[in-house]
């Protein structure tokens, strides 16, 4: 579950592990974007999204959404455990710190400066210099695909990036999704000394923390037979374009085509 496409990563990674699981993607595009939204306004929605997915009585329910987690994810638990098992989404702050920064987060403005976000800085980041970056807008234009808006969220994120900076955290699920357009846009700023820019994103852990929690190992060579459900405001619909112009979109089964 997620507010929009931003599940698309986690839902990839999982089918990439698991090409014979089911799939539901439960989302609320038209709520978003959700980073603006006070946490009470936050967690009335994803606990609406998360209804819409558990009444299809999944294994397991991945919340593939930072601000969710951050604001809701004590009250879908509250809500769904034992009986789903929930997986909430932890920007990558600990595997980034391990490489000795500077860091900068890249996140919602809801995420960013909250006192989730800064208890990870706290508990897996000490001694390590880390700039947490509000990416307003940017959520919303990966969510349309729209090029232009994408370039330019960007591009201002990466001006409040330091130069010095060799590893990104990508704290809010859509931006997995554009991952290599940030890294377009940081890498000049570094050294050539400093090497490639690192990028840390969540999808493959969570994908895989949840066939850990289900006791399910995975299995990439098995036979690609899983199907997919969409609900778009709890109504089953089919991916939306704007979903299918992202690889991690395109590569999830073809039940799921875009609508006329």
């Amino acid at each position: 579950m997620d507010s929009g496409n931003g599940l698309l990563a986690a839902a990839a990674a999982v089918h990439r592990m698991r090409p014979d699981a089911d799939l539901v993607l439960s989302s609320d595009p038209g709520s978003m974007p959700w980073g603006p939204r006070t946490p009470e306004d936050v967690i009335a929605r994803a606990l609406a999204v998360a209804g819409a997915a558990a009444a299809h009585r999944p294994d397991a329910l991945i919340v593939a959404c930072n601000t969710a987690s951050v604001h809701a994810l004590a009250a879908i638990r509250a809500e769904l455990e034992p009986g789903i098992p929930v997986i909430g989404t932890v920007p990558a702050v600990k595997p980034a710190a391990l490489g000795g920064g500077p860091v900068a987060i890249w996140a919602t403005p809801a995420t960013t400066g909250s006192p989730y976000q800064r208890g990870l800085i706290r508990d897996f980041a000490d001694g390590v210099r880390v700039t947490e970056v509000a990416c307003p807008g940017l959520a919303d234009a990966v969510e349309h695909a729209d090029s232009e808006a994408i370039d330019a969220a960007v591009a201002a994120a990466a001006a409040l990036t330091p130069d010095d900076v060799r590893t990104v955290v990508l704290g809010c699920t859509h931006y997995e999704l554009v991952a290599e357009r940030i890294r377009a846009a940081v890498q000049p700023r570094l050294r050539p000394s400093d090497g490639p820019l690192a990028l840390h994103g969540s999808a493959d852990a969570v994908a895989a923390q949840a066939l850990r929690r289900i006791g399910s190992a995975p299995a990439p060579g098995a036979e690609p037979s899983g199907t997919l459900t969409v609900l778009l405001g709890g109504r089953e619909e089919a991916l939306l374009p704007s979903a299918l112009a992202y690889p991690e979109g395109r590569s999830l089964p073809a039940v799921g085509a875009a609508r006329p």
